[in-house]
């Protein structure tokens, strides 16, 4: 893939994470330029890695990128991407959250085409993180490759329900979180608590990651017939966790189809 000038909207976590993964990467080369937006971030990517800048606006990104990574939030991204100006043949990728392609090109002027959406995680800063991407582009996709793995998606709703899948994040440490708190109510020291759980949690993500199987079978070897694994899952099952699942799931996929 050839050198191309990273311009980045907006500089945030995701931002960060993006810039790293390259740095530590095959992209390790590629120029990046930053915006203002997020101005802590910004300055200390560019003290920390080579090839970083900063510009003095979000049009300066744009004016001097190959590739606008549009990076910002759904609340504000609209009223943005409408002040900048792009030339013709200029890529976008859009990280924005429920943000159409069509609606994209409409703001930024460009045809549809040069639009791709994107849903990468914090962990492609250590280059783990698989990124669904849509519509399928093989420069985006070798972008994405790169930074630890790539999904092309041809069809949205397919797109939008990887999307909804990236919300799990909170509750995975919600449920951490909650765990820790019920070891604290029968007496534990919560720092003991804190300890074992992030040891067990963070082992189990080692597991899946580095095992195949499906994930029933991954569950069925980690609960011992008749034993307590088996027990938890089950009481959770028949107290409606995993209804609840759903629904949140339900309610995060209607809020992104709008």
């Amino acid at each position: 893939m050839s050198e191309t000038v990273l311009g980045f909207v907006g500089t945030g976590t995701i931002t960060a994470a993006m810039v790293a993964g390259m740095r530590g990467g095959a992209l390790r080369d590629w120029p990046v330029v930053l915006s203002p937006r997020g101005a802590a971030v910004a300055a200390e990517l560019a003290a920390r890695f080579s090839g970083v800048t900063v510009a003095a606006s979000n049009q300066a990104v744009v004016d001097a990128a190959d590739c606008v990574v549009l990076a910002i939030r759904p609340q504000v991204a609209e009223a943005v991407i409408a002040a900048l100006t792009f030339r013709p043949g200029q890529r976008v990728l859009s990280l924005v959250a429920g943000l159409p392609v069509g609606r994209v090109a409409e703001l930024a002027r460009v045809p549809v085409a040069s639009v791709v959406r994107a849903v990468p995680l914090p962990f492609v800063a250590t280059g783990q993180g698989v990124t669904p991407i849509f519509p399928p582009d093989p420069a985006m996709a070798a972008l994405f490759r790169s930074l630890g793995g790539v999904i092309e998606v041809a069809h949205l709703p397919d797109f939008d329900t990887y999307a909804t899948g990236s919300a799990l994040m909170g509750s995975y440490f919600g449920l951490v979180e909650a765990a820790q708190g019920w070891m604290v109510a029968q007496g534990v020291a919560a720092a003991d608590a804190d300890t074992y759980l992030r040891a067990l949690f963070g082992s189990l993500g080692d597991v899946l990651r580095a095992d195949p199987s499906a994930l029933g079978r991954l569950r069925e070897e980690h609960s011992t017939r008749g034993g307590l694994n088996e027990m938890a899952h089950r009481v959770l099952v028949e107290r409606g966790g995993h209804d609840a699942l759903a629904a949140a799931l339900d309610a995060v996929l209607a809020r992104l189809r709008g």
